[in-house]
């Protein structure tokens, strides 16, 4: 089965919005094992949007997925696009109606009744034959099926959004799609592997030789892996991986480090804190974006200026003094600062110089020092990363999570 996905919005083409709803469906079409076949970003014209989808339907797409342009303004109008583009006119879905009062009747009252309503109606209108999806705001999506293939319209705000594809996914002609799927490939994620050495690795294996389809994505500290089909070969295949990279693999079913730790900490009954200077709470959004976080990360404190180590964490001035905020014996004491006053079993603290300021020849950019603390003890490490800003803080985060996560399992 094959997908294509067109992403509409001029905000988005341009670059002044990054696109989530494309990744996201795109995500889930490959977890289906749907080939993605691809991914269209274009304006709110009305022809830019029905050329895209009339262009996906002639070649031969299964599924063609569009995401925004479903709202009550002018420019909303990629339902109208999806009908030229299907042959087929809009019509009033009396169903749809119902559900977009519904919704606008949960919102506070801004503009008129009448204006209320034809904003209702607006959204309402659907292709003749298409299923009107329950909106997640005040915009439905809906399902179209042509003579070739199946049609999904989502709204445009990502929530909106996967709420929507969640409802069609449960559209018996979606469904049917999506269970047809070859399955879900293999998902591994490695931790200090450099992409390169990957890549020499798996020439010497051959996977292609053996029917298998191998993606990598390189990610700050860590290289994300996918192997089709599953299989006895692509067990052979992560074996090879473990001989190559022992211990690199930290994830066999596509859990993130964040994910390991959380799991490690609650089988454990302990808890996390962290203190961050360079990397500006990185550390501690990265675990809070987990469901359910407060059950074992207690809280952080990004202590960027010396006298926030100072108050908050209980850092010497004398030592920052005499070894400078960016060192060992700092990066030590944040960690038992932390851990000592949240009270918590383990805790991360990280300190460098990200950059492109502030480097000095003993103390350069990309010098950082990270201190995991434990039942057992504090462990500083020293790192020298490369690359701009963004990059040292994202790598610094990264590595850092992994640091606990080996200390975890030791």
């Amino acid at each position: 089965m094959r997908a294509a996905l067109v992403v509409t919005g001029t905000e988005v083409l341009e670059g002044r919005v990054r696109d989530e709803n494309g990744a996201m469906v795109a995500a889930s079409l490959a977890g289906a094992g749907v080939e993605v076949h691809r991914i269209t970003v274009v304006g709110d014209g009305l022809d830019d949007i029905r050329q895209a989808v009339a262009a996906a339907v002639a070649d031969g797409m299964d599924l063609v997925v569009t995401t925004g342009g479903l709202g009550p303004t002018h420019d909303d109008r990629t339902m109208e696009a999806v009908a030229m583009a299907a042959g087929v006119p809009l019509h009033l879905d009396e169903d749809a109606l119902d559900m977009v009062r519904a919704a606008i009747a949960t919102v506070p009252a801004r503009a008129s009744d009448e204006v209320r309503e034809r904003g209702a109606q607006k959204q309402a209108m659907v292709p003749h034959g298409a299923v009107a999806l329950p909106p997640p705001g005040t915009a439905p999506g809906a399902v179209l099926v042509t003579g070739t293939a199946v049609i999904v319209v989502l709204p445009g705000p990502p929530w909106e959004c996967a709420a929507s594809w969640h409802s069609a996914s449960l559209v018996p002609e979606v469904a049917a799609i999506l269970d047809s799927g070859a399955g879900g490939p293999v998902e591994l994620r490695l931790a200090n592997v450099v992409e390169s050495e990957f890549m020499q690795a798996i020439d010497r294996a051959d996977p292609e030789g053996q029917g298998l389809v191998v993606g990598v994505c390189a990610r700050p500290g860590e290289l994300e892996v996918t192997v089709r089909p599953q299989g006895p070969g692509a067990d052979a295949f992560v074996a090879f991986l473990d001989g190559e990279f022992p211990g690199a693999i930290f994830s066999r079913d596509g859990a993130t480090v964040e994910d390991v730790i959380a799991a490690r900490l609650i089988a454990l009954r302990q808890a996390l804190a962290t203190a961050e200077s360079c990397t500006g709470g990185l550390i501690g959004a990265r675990l809070t974006s987990r469901p359910g976080a407060s059950a074992w990360y207690a809280g952080g404190v990004v202590s960027y200026a010396d006298s926030v180590k100072e108050q908050a964490l209980g850092v010497a001035p004398s030592m920052i003094t005499q070894h400078g905020a960016v060192s060992a014996e700092v990066a030590e004491a944040m960690a038992a600062g932390v851990q000592q006053r949240l009270g918590c079993d383990w805790a991360i603290a990280v300190t460098g110089v990200a950059g492109p300021d502030g480097g000095t020849p003993t103390k350069p950019v990309g010098l950082v020092f990270v201190a995991i603390a434990g039942p057992g003890g504090i462990d500083v490490r020293e790192l020298r990363l490369h690359g701009d800003r963004e990059r040292i803080r994202m790598r610094a985060a990264t590595i850092a999570l992994h640091l606990l996560r080996v200390a975890l399992n030791a």
